[in-house]
């Protein structure tokens, strides 16, 4: 498989070059001016949406948000970088509209392109007032002055040049948009899940250049992650297939114990113990609902 992605890739990085314009600047408009942010709620939205389990390397003794473990991919390896406030190796020199851009259209402040294992493929429909709340949020973290590691990437994964085609075929910038008409609980459920908690980041095939399969979403994946071996579908289906109720999967956010008594594992351990395990009750079981009935 390796061998086609780099044909594939490697035939793609000049074209890339000249589709660069195409996607230098955010498409949708945004009124991040003036509004106040909420560091309560924006420390909240951050774990709840894997900050903390991507950008602290824990099992290293990592200092919080200072960088993240080894992701080890088919592509390469990936670390998360800083994002402490200091202003040489974090995000202390970024202002809220550089913040923005990254979490909402894969950019940096330069106008480079970040490769999808950042997951603003989901962030994108993050709303403003979400930004402003985790921007408040970051302001508050403690500087650290070192620097993540950079990315282990052979040839041509390591040409950024061709992230702009990739977003040109697979990234479509958009905000959240609730289906109302499904009640309070599932609009809360799809926000988490589409957006935030990004869960078909792991439970969703992926095609040979990395990109979603968006048609079946949720239907499970072999993981991107070295090691992991098969995420599962978590499709209604699949879920009422496997003996799962909602009041099973929400518990299972909370505790990491399965309905079987079993306790998940690998990466699904590290989204509990970092993440879900702090969200509040209520919205743990819209997850469940949301999935459960979607």
């Amino acid at each position: 498989m390796k061998r086609t992605l780099i044909i594939l890739l490697g035939s793609s990085v000049a074209f890339a070059i000249g589709w660069k314009s195409l996607t230098s600047e955010a498409t949708i408009a945004s009124s991040l001016k003036g509004l106040e942010g909420d560091v309560g709620r924006g420390a909240y939205l951050a774990r709840a949406s894997g900050c903390i389990a991507c950008h602290t390397d824990v099992v290293n003794g990592g200092a919080a948000l200072a960088g993240g473990p080894p992701l080890k991919t088919p592509f390469g390896t990936f670390y998360a970088p800083n994002l402490t406030t200091d202003k040489v190796h974090g995000i202390g020199g970024w202002n809220i509209d550089d913040f923005s851009l990254a979490l909402r259209s894969g950019k940096s402040p330069q106008g480079d392109s970040y490769y999808p294992a950042f997951p603003y493929t989901f962030y994108t429909k993050l709303s403003d007032q979400d930004i402003a709340d985790l921007w408040a949020a970051f302001k508050t973290v403690p500087a650290i002055g070192v620097s993540a590691k950079d990315h282990e990437l052979g040839f041509p994964f390591n040409q950024r040049a061709g992230l702009t085609l990739w977003q040109a075929l697979f990234f479509n910038e958009e905000r959240f948009q609730p289906d109302t008409s499904r009640g309070e609980k599932f609009t809360r459920g799809a926000y988490l899940v589409e957006a935030a908690t990004h869960c078909a980041a792991c439970h969703s095939e992926r095609n040979l250049l990395g990109a979603l399969d968006q048609d079946n979403p949720f239907t499970g994946s072999e993981s991107m992650l070295e090691g992991e071996g098969r995420v599962p579908a978590i499709t209604k289906q699949a879920l009422l297939g496997k003996g799962w109720t909602e009041l099973d999967l929400a518990y299972a956010l909370k505790s990491g114990l399965k309905h079987d008594g079993d306790a998940f594992g690998g990466s699904m351990g590290e989204v509990v113990r970092d993440g879900t395990s702090f969200m509040r009750k209520a919205d743990r079981e819209a997850i469940a609902y949301y999935l459960m009935n979607k």
